[in-house]
């Protein structure tokens, strides 16, 4: 399986699709591509929600007719294992060995200087994709709770904000789509509204056109939402006009 293969495989894997073992080569995949880790949580989070929107009573039969056509699917016999290089014998197969076994050493003694550095980035990789699975579970959660309620908006440029609000959880995930970037040098800032005091409640990714956020904090009897463009890093409190005030839906 490429490398290719396993970018394509976030939705399959989002909706618990794939074989155990295409899903175990994926989340070694997953560990170092913060890209499908993000597409991930977010088709998770998606997900959750429409599985509330719509369900459907499967045909009568319908499990035994699958099994019967699983049955009719012929499979193509494997092939024949190509001769290991092991078992070649002779002068010219001891001298390649005596070649191969210089080229490991030298490689292992080049490699050795650069092993803490990749076991570093591994780690930075596998804690990345631990966050962005955490934040998965807990945008699932509030989309998935009982007293979710959504509201959505148009926003400026034809982009299109939701925002998800479970009092339970005390939580809220803002979902945008067709997102244009902010001015160089500056980020899109979210924040509760506090009865007309804003309290910052996280940044959006300038570079993501579509993205589905948990914001920041408890909603703690905020009011509703607002989006400010501020500089690069954010700002403690808002510096311009909100592009956007969104009330949560009660």
């Amino acid at each position: 399986m490429t490398t290719t293969d396993l970018h394509r495989l976030t939705g399959a894997y989002a909706l618990h699709a794939l074989s155990d073992e295409e899903s175990a080569a994926f989340e070694r995949h997953l560990t170092g591509c913060e890209a499908c880790a993000q597409e991930t949580a977010e088709l998770r989070a998606t997900a959750a929600r429409l599985g509330l929107a719509a369900a459907a009573t499967p045909a009568p039969g319908m499990r035994e007719q699958v099994l019967r056509r699983i049955g009719t699917v012929r499979q193509d016999s494997p092939g024949e294992p190509a001769r290991s290089a092991a078992t070649r014998t002779g002068p010219r197969a001891r001298t390649v060995s005596r070649w191969a076994l210089a080229a490991c050493l030298a490689a292992a003694t080049a490699l050795g200087g650069s092993t803490v550095w990749q076991h570093q980035r591994a780690e930075d990789a596998q804690d990345r994709a631990r966050r962005a699975t955490r934040a998965t579970d807990d945008i699932a959660a509030v989309l998935t709770a009982p007293d979710a309620r959504t509201r959505a908006t148009e926003l400026s440029g034809g982009a299109t904000g939701t925002v998800v609000v479970s009092r339970s959880r005390d939580r809220a995930v803002f979902a945008v789509s067709g997102m244009t970037a902010p001015p160089s040098g500056k980020v899109y800032q979210l924040w509760f509204d506090d009865d007309g005091t804003m309290r910052s409640a996280g940044l959006m990714d300038s570079h993501r056109a579509e993205q589905t956020l948990l914001l920041r904090g408890a909603v703690d009897g905020a009011s509703g939402i607002g989006i400010t463009v501020e500089p690069d890093g954010g700002s403690k409190h808002p510096t311009s006009t909100p592009l956007a005030l969104l009330s949560f839906p009660s």
